[in-house]
């Protein structure tokens, strides 16, 4: 890191300061315009906020360690998100946008009554706002700490850098982003993702030509990354397909377990705690103008998500793997490229694109954090009557309090993919039901709230305590999701349903599709504003497109012709299907308030 790099990175410092300051008016007229910009946002903004959000500096070290220890199939732990993100897509944006919320928690006191609910929206809010948001703030601030560290900047500004002094640097930069993301509020965080994204996804590209043009380019890149590994590293799924072992086999060099590619793909999608959405997304669904541009915002988040910027971390991944096969940490691959291969200028660029991505991950969680600690603690519980402009100040001293624990986070993490892991199974098991809950009146908030518990402490026991922990990925969240249900089926049936009164509110409010709201239609007069059969060919069409899209990108970049033409032809006929689903009519659905007498 010379002069001109650290200008680059200051430069980018000052403008985003600025914009948080520039923006903070729009901030301060009540709770809805600092957590939900006043739910005015456009989709694209909303779209690329979710993407930066999710492009954090930590991504780029889980997809090289990934790539390098179970090769590009193990990238299956996040590509299997993709199935949950397409049903936010069809089945849940229209939802969440209906609901008016401010954050997911808030939905509880919709969807449920009594003290039961109450206790549900304060443990969850608790849960999320801090455990579970300050451990991922905690292993963003990680990977900054290693990308300080491998890049040397302390010692080649002659000072002698430990561990703390390279992790109070970080912590430095995270106040920063509290300044902005305090003043500013939600809009600050999506005005700056905008920005921090591209330069982000401007910066991962930058690194995968300078990384294949080391090598002397593809052909050479996969020839020589497939030699350096004991594994498949090439292979997109880890299943032979035909041979004398029958038409579908498991390969014998694949990198990651049966247990834990089936786990993937059947289990951990929908049964993580984000399978309506969830979270973050949330937020800005609830924010976008209305229903469509909130499905709109969904879409191109998952373009981005998957088919855009997948391919340039993997191409690191598999450099890393052919120049440094020896690397100690594995997932380090992506930032000795950075200091190695570099020349002046770009290192700056792609420090301050680095930069951007952990600002924007950090900056949505305080805000995150923050809103719940402030919608669903504070005004909730603590201070009902609170005026807007109280609200507004305790939503930055809950934005100080959520960066200090993350800080905090930081200096008890270790490996990057691990403490990515561990978020995983400590919000496995509850999927299903947060799934039912919109669908069918009978669960209630018992069946939530031990659905919550049960995944927390069975992930946490199974991955932390030495005499129950699971070392197989997917052997775990099978465990996990399997006692879990139980539990909560258990809990449904002991307690009683939700009472009529607040299950036709609810309905009145949302108003889903699907058979388990027929008392509800016949009672309240009013149809659904959902035809869920169609939506749900519309997830399967659109399962096609964006993975038919995103390895057809892999196919052709990595020179497999085969997978490349075949996952094009699924992508088309998803297009093709799709298509038609849209132009197919529907049974007409009545608009919010409208009364439409159901036979």
């Amino acid at each position: 890191m010379q002069l001109f790099d650290w200008i680059i990175v200051a430069a980018y410092l000052v403008f985003t300061l600025f914009v948080g300051i520039y923006l903070s008016r729009k901030a301060s007229g009540s709770l809805t315009d600092f957590f939900v910009s006043g739910r005015s946002l456009p989709w694209w903004l909303a779209g690329t906020s979710m993407a930066a959000t999710t492009f954090s500096i930590d991504t780029p070290l889980v997809v090289a360690g990934l790539v390098a220890t179970k090769g590009i199939a193990g990238n299956w732990l996040w590509w299997s998100f993709g199935f949950a993100h397409i049903v936010m897509i069809y089945i849940f944006a229209r939802l969440w946008r209906r609901s008016e919320v401010i954050t997911d928690a808030e939905l509880t006191e919709m969807r449920y009554g009594g003290n039961t609910a109450a206790v549900l929206r304060g443990t969850k809010a608790f849960l999320f706002a801090v455990p579970i948001n300050c451990i991922g703030i905690g292993y963003a601030m990680l990977a900054m700490v290693k990308m300080v560290d491998a890049l040397g900047v302390w010692q080649n500004m002659g000072i002698g850098a430990d561990s703390n002094l390279k992790l109070w640097t970080v912590v430095a930069v995270s106040i920063f982003v509290l300044i902005y993301a305090g003043l500013s509020g939600l809009w600050g965080v999506v005005a700056t993702d905008f920005f921090q994204f591209f330069l982000a996804l401007v910066g991962a590209l930058i690194v995968a030509v300078a990384a294949v043009r080391q090598i002397g380019g593809i052909q050479l890149l996969v020839e020589q990354a497939q030699q350096a590994t004991n594994h498949d590293v090439l292979s997109f799924v880890p299943l032979n397909f035909g041979g004398d072992g029958g038409w579908l086999k498991w390969s014998e060099s694949a990198g990651i377990s049966i247990n834990a590619f089936f786990a993937y793909i059947f289990l951990q999608w929908w049964s993580f705690r984000r399978s309506d959405g969830g979270g973050e997304f949330v937020q800005r669904l609830a924010a976008a103008k209305d229903e469509q541009e909130a499905e709109k915002s969904a879409w191109l988040f998952n373009v981005m998500h998957y088919v855009v910027r997948t391919w340039p971390w993997i191409l690191v991944g598999l450099a890393a793997v052919v120049l440094y096969p020896d690397a100690q940490d594995q997932e380090l691959g992506y930032f000795l490229l950075m200091r190695d291969y570099l020349p002046q200028g770009l290192l700056g660029l792609v420090f301050a694109s680095l930069v951007a991505a952990f600002m924007s991950t950090v900056s949505t969680s305080i805000n995150w954090g923050a809103s719940y600690l402030t919608n669903d603690l504070y005004l909730r519980f603590m201070n009902p009557q609170a005026s807007q402009a109280e609200l507004i100040s305790a939503g930055r001293v809950a934005s100080v309090l959520v960066t200090v624990i993350g800080a905090i986070a930081a200096f008890y993490s270790d490996s990057v993919v691990d403490v990515f892991k561990l978020v995983i199974a400590i919000g496995t098991g509850p999927g299903l039901v947060l799934i039912l809950r919109w669908y069918w009146w009978r669960i209630n908030a018992a069946a939530e709230l031990a659905s919550m518990l049960g995944g927390f402490i069975i992930g946490l026991l199974t991955t932390t305590l030495p005499v129950l922990k699971i070392d197989d990925f997917g052997l775990k969240l099978l465990v996990t999701t399997s006692i879990t249900t139980v539990i909560w089926v258990a809990a449904m049936l002991l307690t009683p349903p939700e009472s009529e009164a607040t299950l036709n509110k609810f309905y009145t409010k949302v108003r889903p599709g699907g058979p388990g709201w027929t008392r509800q239609q016949s009672q309240t007069g009013l149809a659904p504003l959902q035809d869920l059969g169609k939506d749900a060919l519309r997830v399967l069409a659109s399962s096609l497109i964006l993975f038919g899209s995103m390895f057809t990108v892999g196919g052709f970049l990595l020179l497999q012709p085969m997978t490349g033409w075949i996952s094009l032809v699924i992508a088309v006929i998803g297009w093709m299907w799709l298509r038609q689903l849209n132009k197919s009519q529907s049974p007409p659905m009545a608009r919010p308030g409208t009364e439409v007498p159901m036979p």
